[in-house]
This record gives structure tokens, C-alpha cells and sequence, in this order.
């Protein structure tokens, strides 16, 4: 009797073994298909950061009508925050202001992405958002005008969901030390797309023809980079939402209900829209959601605002070209890359919460050095710093975000946070901006700086999650 226990034992425990093996391989496959999707995605996304000041100053030659209406919104915020006549802060201000829009139409279009993913899968959505993507990247391939290519970039913004459904997917893994390993991959595709796109995007402008303007080359290749992007998901990508978790809209009354949490930016806040489900989370899970949601629209708001403010310092203080400008951010994206390769990417289940708060107290110094220095030693290592923080805190952030909702909610939750940090993006460079013209460079980054103690203490609040 008891040899006939043993057998069934080891026969149990191998059949566990080899689903545990099944899972691995599967998560595996998952991971690798995601962070490949992603990275051509992003590729085609960051060819044009290099190039927005030249396009803008190539339409600023134009007659263009809805330019000139931009402009005299930049010229009047310029004017009330005292930022000084020069082309090169025009050019950073009126792409702030393009990247603020591009942000505000991703605040509005990621929970309604993540919830329709939700209910159709993650796959057909992100056919569907890549074919949106591969349309604004043809418009601004054959655009000629200013209008058109404002089109192609609110198209851009709307269609921009990829991101929040990859995370999505990675959130439907059922190990947590499988969701850890994937949302630091989705980092690495992160560093990797913004390190090698704006390269490309800068050398595809240089070597254009004369007889076709300059952005054209660029384009053409980002349409290419999608449409690569389209055919991968296609083929490689597998589905993760099984048919029996996928969302039902019991009525016409509960979609309209469920659409107002996920566009009403204080219900996006309290995650409403998982309340309304058949299997909503628990009130500690809820309470957690909303805290983690919190940190990371705080954590975005202060960061993004430092990271825009720091092209004004740069030139401002030390006389940086473009040239030296994308020097700068391919140091801080290399350096990004190495840490999350060597080092995010081993960070155990568990111990998230601890590595987040030592990433936001290395930003304190890490902006206080940047903003009081006087030679560019200061400012590196001030970078080096920094790039520890953007290289962990999102995707531990993300990680600790995709443990909460059932497996037919990941798609909503992914999106709401997603909502969240593009919001913090269009608001944190406006209010920096101000801040840094108004009472100078100094007082802007040590105010922001100091202001990392918010995060910092909202982390404090998390219950029942471990800190080890």
C-alpha cells in the first residue's frame, strides 16, 4: 500500500513538473514574442523625436494656418513664463506642446483599448491599433502641410495602444516570476527602441534626396517598421486571453456606464471601472490599486517634467548643440539598457516595492546634482543616477500593478495605468517649464527634486503586499 501511495505521488508530481515545464516554455514564448512586437513598434514611433525641431522650423517657413494658431500659443506661454526669444526654446517648447497633445489623446484612448481587449483578446486590438499606427505613419509620409501632419500625429495618439496591450499580455502570464522577467523585458525594448530609433531617424534625414523633403526617408521607414510590426503579430504573436475570461457587456446601459469610468479622469484614478465587474477585487487589493496608481502618476508627473526641463538646462548652461543633445540621450539610454539587462531584470517577486524606493532616493541627489552643477562631471553622474531610476521604477511599478484584477480585468487595469501615465506626461513638462522659467533652473530642480518625498511616502500606504 504504501509503494502504491509512492507511485502516485512521483506520477503527481510529475505530471505537476511537466506543467510547470508546459508554463515555462509557453511564458517563454509569450515574452520573447512581446518584446520582439514591441521593440519594432517602438522603433517606428522614436524615428521622429530627433527630427521635431527641423520639421517644426520647416513649417514655421510655411504660411500654414494652424501653425501660426500653435505658435501664438507658444508665443503667449513664452511670454507669461519669460522664456527668453531664441529658436532653440521655441523649437523645444512647440514640441513639448505636440508631445502634451500626442500624451492627452493616449490619456483618452488607452482604458478603452485595455477594455476592449479585454472582451475581443489582446491580439485582434493589437492588430487593430497597429493598423491605426501604420496609417499616421503614411500620412506623415505624403503630408506636405502642417495640418497634415498635426493629423498624423492625433491619429498616432488615438492608435497608440500597443504599449498598454503588451503590458496587458505580460499581465495574463500566471507566474509571477514570469511577469516580472517580461515587464523588464518590455523595459529593455524601451531603452533599446529609444536608443536606436532617433539614430536612425537622424541618419535616414541627413541622407535624403534633394528632391524629396527631408522627413520623407524617416517615414517610409517607420510605415516599413509597422507594417514588419503587423506581419510579426500576425504570425508569431500567440493570444494569452483564453475565450472563457473574455468580458461580456450585459447592456447597452452597463457599456455606457463602464465608458464614463474609463474616460472620467477621477474614476480612472479610483480604477471605478473594475468595481462594476462580476469579479471586482478585493477592497484591499482596490485600495492598493488605487495608491500604486497614484505613485505612478506622481513618480511620471515630477519625472517627465525634470527630463523635459533638462534640454533647457543643458543648452542654457552649458551651451549644448543638437549634436551634444543626442550624445546625452544615447548615454542615458545605453546605460538604461545595461542596468535592466544586468540588473531589473533579476529583481525577485517580492521585492519590488523596496527596489522602487531606492530608485526614487537616488532621483533626489540625481536632479539636485543636475540642477546645481557647474562642470558636466556633475551633470553625468547626476544622469547615471537618473537612468538607474528610469530603468526600474516603471517596470517594477507595472509588475506590482499587473498582479491586481482577475485574468479578464489585465487588459483594463494595463490600460488605466497606461491613461495615467500619459496624463502625468502631458501635464509634468508644462508645469516644470513654468517653474524653470519662472524661478530658475536651481529652484526648478531642487523644488521637483524634494517633491520625489511624495512618492516616497505613498508607497508607505501599500497593504498586505510584501517589502522585504
Amino acid at each position: 500500500m504504501p509503494l502504491d501511495l509512492g507511485k502516485e505521488f512521483n506520477q503527481k508530481g510529475a505530471m505537476s513538473s511537466e506543467t510547470g515545464s508546459e508554463e515555462a516554455v509557453g511564458s517563454s514564448r509569450v515574452i520573447t514574442s512581446v518584446f520582439f512586437a514591441l521593440l519594432l513598434d517602438l522603433l517606428g514611433f522614436t524615428l521622429i523625436l530627433p527630427l521635431l525641431p527641423s520639421i517644426l522650423d520647416h513649417y514655421g517657413q510655411t504660411e500654414d494656418s494652424v501653425y501660426q494658431s500653435l505658435q501664438s500659443i507658444v508665443d503667449w506661454f513664452r511670454e507669461a513664463v519669460g522664456v527668453p526669444m531664441e529658436t532653440k526654446y521655441n523649437s523645444v517648447l512647440f514640441g513639448g506642446l505636440i508631445g502634451s497633445l500626442f500624451s492627452l489623446l493616449q490619456f483618452v484612448s488607452s482604458p478603452l483599448t485595455g477594455a476592449a481587449s479585454d472582451h475581443y483578446g489582446r491580439k485582434p486590438l493589437l492588430i487593430l491599433t497597429t493598423l491605426g499606427l501604420m496609417s499616421s505613419y503614411a500620412v506623415w509620409a505624403v503630408s506636405r502641410s502642417f495640418s497634415m501632419f498635426l493629423l498624423s500625429r492625433v491619429i498616432g495618439g488615438i492608435c497608440k495602444g500597443n504599449v498598454s496591450l503588451c503590458t496587458a499580455m505580460i499581465a495574463d502570464l500566471p507566474c509571477p516570476k514570469a511577469r516580472n522577467k517580461g515587464m523588464m523585458m518590455v523595459g529593455i525594448a524601451f531603452s533599446l527602441g529609444f536608443t536606436v530609433g532617433p539614430l536612425m531617424g537622424a541618419y535616414f534625414a541627413i541622407n535624403s534626396s534633394k528632391e524629396e523633403v527631408f522627413y520623407h526617408g524617416p517615414a517610409v521607414l517607420a510605415l516599413v517598421f509597422s507594417a514588419a510590426d503587423l506581419l510579426f503579430i500576425i504570425v508569431m504573436l500567440p493570444e494569452t486571453l483564453p475565450k472563457q475570461n473574455k468580458t461580456q457587456v450585459s447592456s447597452v446601459t452597463s457599456g455606457i456606464q463602464e465608458s464614463g469610468d474609463l474616460l472620467n479622469p477621477v474614476a480612472l484614478f479610483h480604477f471605478s471601472a473594475l468595481t462594476r465587474t462580476e469579479d471586482p477585487p478585493s477592497k484591499e487589493k482596490m485600495q492598493n490599486l488605487k495608491v500604486l496608481g497614484l505613485i505612478y502618476f506622481t513618480y511620471l508627473f515630477l519625472f517627465s517634467g525634470l527630463e523635459f526641463t533638462l534640454s533647457f538646462l543643458t543648452h542654457q548652461r552649458f551651451q549644448f548643440t543638437s549634436m551634444q543633445q543626442g550624445k546625452m540621450f544615447f548615454f542615458m539610454g545605453i546605460t538604461m539598457a545595461l542596468i535592466q539587462g544586468g540588473y531589473a531584470r533579476r529583481i525577485k517577486p517580492g521585492h519590488h516595492i523596496r527596489t522602487v524606493r531606492l530608485a526614487i532616493i537616488l532621483l533626489i541627489p540625481a536632479f539636485a546634482l543636475i540642477g546645481l552643477a557647474w562642470n558636466l562631471k556633475m551633470v553625468y553622474i547626476g544622469l547615471i543616477l537618473y537612468s538607474f531610476a528610469a530603468a526600474i521604477v516603471v517596470p517594477c511599478l507595472t509588475t506590482l500593478v499587473s498582479d491586481h484584477g482577475s485574468a479578464n480585468q489585465k487588459g483594463t487595469v494595463m490600460g488605466i495605468l497606461r491613461s495615467l501615465g500619459a496624463l502625468a506626461r502631458a501635464l509634468g513638462p508644462i508645469v516644470a517649464s513654468s517653474v524653470y522659467w519662472i524661478a530658475g533652473a536651481e529652484t526648478c530642480f531642487i523644488i521637483s527634486s524634494t517633491s520625489f518625498i511624495i512618492p516616497l511616502v505613498l508607497l508607505r500606504r501599500l497593504v498586505g503586499l510584501k517589502q522585504e
